[in-house]
């Protein structure tokens, strides 16, 4: 399976590739984390990703540890699905 890439900060590397959103939800589905983000048009988008990815960009947001990653702005990229 492909994965989605999303990123907590943004990158320093071809940011002409990536789209900038807001995380409106997060579940899970067949073992992977499926983050659902609004681009700045409102655009909703559902991105897959691994629980390890997951955990990595949560921790890196400025949020506390028993906060909801919802509501904030990532970086993201659409690789398949």
């Amino acid at each position: 399976m492909d994965h989605d890439r999303i990123h907590a900060r943004e990158p320093s590397h071809h940011r002409d590739r990536w789209t900038v959103g807001t995380i409106t939800g997060m579940t899970e589905r067949d073992g992977h984390c499926v983050v659902t983000v609004e681009d700045e048009s409102g655009e909703p988008t559902e991105l897959v990703v691994t629980m390890a990815v997951r955990d990595l960009f949560v921790s890196r947001l400025d949020i506390g540890d028993d906060e909801s990653p919802v509501g904030e702005r990532v970086w993201f990229r659409e690789r398949g699905g």
